[in-house]
């Protein structure tokens, strides 16, 4: 069984390498461009350690080669560390604390071989550390079949201390096979090149910033990269970092690509791009997809540098072999699921306005939402959410002196679309939202405020103007509070518009319309009155969930066609990792049943995908999508998902098993309680309440209702302080 698993794995990986073969490339070489994992992959265990490095091969593909930063001990043993200085990276301050100094020459072979790795990088998980030795240059040659790039940082700091770089690397070269050699020291370079032989060993000349010197020209690193024949005579190819290929302007935000690498290439030098991690921040540009990144290097119709140094080698590698030369119009959908956009897309523009919706659609959404709300003067529209202080700037208006307090719907005053006139609301700007506020990671500063409200009349001839859209979505929440309190019938104002939007000459092209509730009585109330299907409704569950009851399944089938989940009712995490066990069952089961699973909320943010997904949406997509078989995705970057239902390597590609990463970390912690079981009782509800013929003035004077509004259960309010502390946080973040 074993083997018949390795023969299929290479198969696979022959196909897809293949796959990248039959594409024409601006490379050099014409090849693909080359994939190297910095000290393996090193986003996710401690860098150089064995697991780092196995794990390259186990997700990508024998081509991917190994990358080693040389270090050399008091003995003049090679190791492969990242650091210079041992205490970035190692747990070598606990076996020596007296020592002043732990540079790898203050210590021989012997006395490091208790020392242990540890993640240098510290928003990265710790619990890989401590659990891997320091390994030397022939260890790790013994593990990179694939092929070599030994990095030398440091040759003249070893000269001093009567060390040889370049009689180790001489040493070593007979007897293992090393594909690149590269170092920011020009010295180094032009004294090894005599000793290598170039169609074994390519010698690379690493930049470093560009107002570096460079001791041996004293010149900058930048104008160095304005001399490349110079350069030429003694490497064949460049690794520059990649601003130096696609600067980016003081408030994160891509400027025109140089032509660095088109005159690169006219000397004869590969370029090779370093400092990709999925987890770094990015240009805007790129909507928080690493994919998206790596692609404007390679296929941007201009040039492709030769390879990508990477923390995540999984991402370049298939980004270049799954997603590079993809034609958007001729493209086949290779995976069968739905895109559902959450208020368009609105992880690039204000959710739920025309900007928001205009990109979804253009990004190849298939069904658009909108979330009703409605204004004091009963006209419904679409927002993100009832209290306007998450989604508009109403706290900076006039307006703000309309707060109040609405237990049932949140704890805090909030300032209520159901306080002012749509005339009212339509003055307020729209606001971005920004779930990741507490890691400082903001959605698209530039666009922070851009967009227009639509009506929901308005919305629904959305798709007459974007006719590749299959359906809308209309959400209707906290239906029983409006009609009971504020004398509001949003269902009623729903249905209204619904039925001018198909008696009008002008009808809505929409081929299909889902309403969503969170509410049964809610949707039995839209079949009653629309005599509505149940496969036009749509069910959301609030709450993350471990599993459904046969009665809750059967209850939900009387007045439901579709279910929406959380992610982590399908994926359950601790500590930021998948349980070895997953839930896959709760979607089969409700698949079983004849319900279609729609799962909420797929996000860009590499802090919105656990570790199990390496930081990269689309892996997590696939997971989703191959492994359970869900119908469809709620996204707020519709993109993300829409070019990888056109990955050419769709079935190819090695499944990621979440919970497997989990059984490699050191002392983890005890493990959650499980989610609660779906019951029936969840689920039942008395019928929505009539609508008040005389609602109260004062919206604070009512005591809390018996019945809680599950839309905003889950809901993060922001209370004014701390708006005003995000806003001011993105300032300085953009200074």
């Amino acid at each position: 069984m074993a083997c018949s698993r390795m023969v299929f794995l290479i198969l696979i990986k022959f196909f897809i390498f293949h796959t990248a073969l039959s594409s024409s490339w601006q490379t050099l070489s014409g090849k693909p461009p080359a994939v190297i994992a910095r000290g393996g992959f090193s986003g996710m265990f401690p860098d150089s350690s064995s697991k780092a490095y196995e794990l390259v091969a186990s997700t990508t593909s024998p081509n991917v080669k190994l990358w080693c930063d040389l270090q050399l001990t008091k003995d003049g043993v090679g190791i492969c560390f990242p650091n210079l200085n041992l205490d970035n990276g190692s747990d070598v301050m606990n076996l020596y604390p007296k020592k002043k100094s732990r540079l790898s020459v203050d210590f021989t072979w012997r006395e490091l071989y208790d020392v242990k790795l540890v993640q240098s990088i510290f928003s990265r998980t710790p619990i890989f550390d401590v659990n891997f030795s320091i390994l030397t240059f022939e260890q790790v040659a013994n593990i990179a079949t694939s092929g070599l790039w030994l990095n030398i940082q440091h040759s003249e700091f070893y000269t001093q201390h009567n060390l040889s770089t370049r009689n180790f690397v001489v040493s070593i070269s007979r007897r293992v096979k090393v594909n690149f050699i590269s170092s920011p020291e020009i010295t180094f370079l032009k004294n090894i090149k005599k000793d290598v032989k170039p169609t074994v060993t390519k010698l690379i000349f690493r930049f470093l910033k560009q107002d570096q010197i460079d001791p041996f020209t004293n010149q900058s690193y930048g104008s160095l990269a304005k001399n490349l024949s110079y350069i030429r005579t003694f490497s064949s190819g460049i690794l520059v970092p990649k601003s130096y290929i696609w600067p980016i302007s003081s408030d994160l935000y891509l400027q025109p690509h140089t032509s660095l690498v088109t005159d690169a290439h006219k000397e004869g030098l590969q370029v090779f791009a370093s400092e990709f991690a999925n987890d770094f921040m990015i240009a805007y540009n790129y909507s928080y997809d690493p994919t998206a990144e790596y692609l404007s290097f390679v296929d941007n119709g201009n040039f492709s540098v030769d390879g990508f140094l990477s923390d995540f080698p999984i991402t370049p590698f298939r980004a270049i072999n799954c997603f590079s030369h993809l034609n958007p119009k001729k493209a086949k959908e290779q995976a069968k699921v739905t895109i559902i956009s959450k208020d368009g897309a609105s992880g690039d523009f204000p959710g739920c306005t025309d900007l928001a919706y205009e990109k979804a659609a253009r990004d190849g959404v298939d069904i658009l939402d909108c979330n009703v709300q409605i204004s004091k003067d009963k006209i419904p529209f679409c927002l993100s959410s009832i209290n306007l202080m998450n989604s508009t700037n109403v706290i900076e208006t006039s307006f703000r002196n309309l707060s109040s307090l609405a237990s049932e719907i949140q704890q805090q005053s909030g300032i209520y679309t159901f306080s002012l006139t749509m005339s009212q609301i339509q003055t307020l700007k729209p606001a971005i939202s920004n779930p990741n506020r507490r890691y400082t990671l903001f959605r698209n500063p530039r666009n922070r405020n851009a967009g227009k409200i639509l009506t929901l009349s308005e919305f629904l001839f959305l798709p007459n103007r974007y006719s590749s859209l299959s359906g809308i979505l209309i959400k209707v929440e906290n239906a029983a509070y409006l009609a009971e309190h504020q004398g509001l019938s949003v269902v009623d104002a729903v249905l209204d518009e619904l039925k001018k939007a198909t008696t009008q000459q002008n009808q809505t092209s929409a081929k299909t319309i889902l309403i969503q509730s969170t509410d049964k009585s809610v949707l039995m109330k839209f079949k009653e009155k629309k005599q509505m299907n149940h496969d036009e409704l749509v069910y959301r569950v609030v709450e993350d969930i471990r599993g459904v009851t046969d009665s809750a399944i059967k209850d939900i089938k009387n007045f439901a066609g579709s279910i929406v989940i959380s992610k982590k009712s399908v994926f359950p995490y601790d500590n930021g990792f998948a349980k070895l066990e997953t839930q896959k069952d709760v979607v089969a089961r409700l698949n079983s049943s004849g319900l279609r699973v729609y799962v909420e909320t797929f996000s860009n943010e590499f802090v919105s995908q656990e570790c199990d997904f390496f930081s990269d949406p689309t892996v997590e997509i696939d997971s989703f999508v191959r492994d359970i078989k869900i119908d469809g995705i709620i996204t707020d970057f519709p993109a993300t998902t829409a070019r990888y239902r056109k990955n050419k390597c769709y079935t190819k590609m090695g499944l990621i098993q979440p919970g497997v990463l989990l059984t490699f970390g050191n002392a983890i912690p005890p493990a959650a309680a499980p989610y609660p079981l779906l019951n029936e009782s969840d689920v039942v509800e008395p019928p929505l309440p009539e609508v008040t013929s005389h609602p109260p003035t004062s919206v604070a004077s009512h005591p809390p209702m018996s019945r809680p509004v599950k839309a905003e259960a889950k809901a993060i309010e922001v209370p004014f302080v701390f708006i005003t502390m995000a806003i001011l946080v993105s300032v300085f973040t953009l200074v």
